[in-house]
C-alpha cells in the first residue's frame, strides 16, 4: 500500500518527466478522439456512461479526502474544495448527473482555463504510480474531456451571456472564499496573498489589486474561449 501512503520521497514528481508527457499526450489524444468521432458518438445514448463518469469523479475525490485524513494531511486551511479546479470538479459532477446547460456555461471556462493550466504546470508532489498522481490527472483530464463531450457530442455552445454568467458566478463566489480564507487562515484562489514561488501573479500588481487584474485576465481569456466555441452561423 505504499502507493496510497503519505510520503512522497519515493514518488517525487518531476515536471516534464516521462509520466508527465504521457499525461499531456493523453490529453491531446482523448480530445482529438472525441472531436473526430463526434458524429458517431451522437448516434448512441451515453446517459448511463455520463452518470458512471460523474459517480467516478465524486468517488475518487472523496477517496482523496480520506487519503489526506488517514495520512494526517487534511487541514481546513488548504483541503476544502474551494480552488478553481476543485470548483470545476464539482461542476463536472453536477453537469454529468443533471445535464444542466447553465453548469456547462460556467464549466467551459473554468475547466479549459484552469484544468488545462494545471495539467501543463501541475502543483504535485507524487509521481506515478501513487494514488495522488492518478487522482490529480484523472480529475483534471476528465474536466476538459467532459466539456469537449458536451460541446461536440451533446451540442451545447456558449453565448456571450455565458461570459456574463461566469462573471456573476465568480463575483458571488469570491467574497465567500475571502471570508473562509480569513476564518481558516487559508489562501484559496490566492485571494489572501500571492504564492511564495514565482508566478504570473507577480506581474498583476500588489495586493489587493492583483485580484482585480486576475479577474480581468480571466474574463478576457473567457471571451477568447467564447469566440472559439460559440455556435457559428454560415450563410
Amino acid at each position: 500500500m505504499e502507493w496510497f501512503g503519505g510520503s512522497y520521497k519515493e514518488f517525487d514528481f518531476d515536471m516534464f518527466s516521462v509520466s508527465h508527457f504521457v499525461i499531456i499526450a493523453l490529453l491531446f489524444l482523448g480530445s482529438v478522439l472525441v472531436f473526430i468521432n463526434r458524429d458517431k458518438l451522437k448516434e448512441k445514448n451515453w446517459r448511463k456512461a455520463e452518470i458512471v463518469a460523474g459517480i467516478s469523479l465524486f468517488t475518487i475525490e472523496v477517496t482523496y479526502h480520506i487519503w489526506m485524513t488517514i495520512n494526517d494531511m487534511w487541514d481546513a486551511s488548504h483541503a476544502i474544495p474551494l480552488e478553481l479546479c476543485s470548483v470545476s470538479l464539482i461542476l463536472s459532477v453536477l453537469l454529468l448527473l443533471t445535464r444542466k446547460k447553465i453548469i456547462y456555461e460556467i464549466l467551459l471556462f473554468t475547466a479549459l482555463l484552469g484544468a488545462s493550466q494545471a495539467i501543463f504546470t501541475p502543483l504535485l508532489n507524487f509521481d506515478f504510480p501513487h494514488f495522488r498522481f492518478f487522482h490529480f490527472f484523472y480529475t483534471h483530464l476528465m474536466m476538459i474531456w467532459v466539456v469537449f463531450y458536451f460541446t461536440w457530442v451533446i451540442g451545447y455552445r456558449p453565448t456571450i451571456w455565458s461570459v456574463v454568467k461566469l462573471f456573476v458566478f465568480l463575483n458571488v463566489l469570491l467574497p465567500i472564499i475571502m471570508l473562509i480564507n480569513r476564518a481558516v487562515d487559508g489562501n484559496y484562489m490566492f485571494l489572501s496573498h500571492k504564492p511564495n514561488s514565482a508566478s504570473l501573479l507577480n506581474l498583476l500588481g500588489p495586493y489587493p489589486w492583483y485580484i482585480l487584474s486576475m479577474e480581468f485576465l480571466l474574463i478576457t481569456l473567457s471571451l477568447i474561449v467564447w469566440l472559439i466555441f460559440r455556435k457559428k452561423s454560415f450563410k
